[in-house]
This record gives structure tokens, sequence and C-alpha cells, in this order.
């Protein structure tokens, strides 16, 4: 299981916007309560989904340009890409059973 750490716009192109397959990025940050609680369900989908799709994680401290370009007001905020557009979003905790349904009907 890798799960992608994004740490510039750079990154975040070439290993979301251009990625061939479904992309489910986790906008997060080290402070936040809820985020250390799905960051778990996360890992398990990135497990789960391994070579069908892709998971990346964005520190919203440190990448506050991306995370004000789509709009990430709150976190955690798990946003889903598909052909390099956002096609789904949650916000807040979610067990790793709904994420992965989420993720699923990319396909």
């Amino acid at each position: 299981m890798s799960i992608i750490t994004i740490t510039n716009a750079v990154e975040f192109n070439d290993n979301v916007i251009k990625a061939d397959k479904p992309v489910l990025v986790d906008f997060w940050a080290p402070w936040c309560g809820p985020c250390k609680m799905v960051g778990p369900e996360v890992e398990a989908v990135a497990k789960n989904f391994e070579g069908r799709a892709d998971v990346a994680k964005i520190n919203v401290d440190e990448q506050q340009e991306l995370a004000s370009q789509y709009n990430v007001m709150s976190i955690p905020t798990l946003v889903f890409f598909k052909g390099g557009r956002e096609v789904a979003r949650i916000t807040g905790y979610r067990p790793k059973k709904d994420i992965g349904d989420a993720l699923e009907k990319l396909f």
C-alpha cells in the first residue's frame, strides 16, 4: 500500500490531475482530531484499492493554496478525482466502508 504525500502543486498535477485511475485525496492537518480518526480508514481503503486507485494526502497547513483552490473549508475533506476532475467529496469522519463505497462508484 502506498499513499502519496503531495507537497506542492506540481506533484498534485502529476499524481492527481494526470492520473490514469481514480484518486482519493485526503485534505488533513496534524492537529485535527477527526483527521487522526479518518487516517487509518483512508489507509485501509488504500490497501483495498491498491493497483486500482491511488490515494494521496495533503497537509492543509503546508498547502493552503491547494486547499483553497479546492474549497476545502473544514477538515478532514476527502475529494475523489477521476480523469483529472473532482467527482465527489466527503467532509468529516467516515468509516472505511463509506469511503470505499464512494471510491467504488468511480469504476
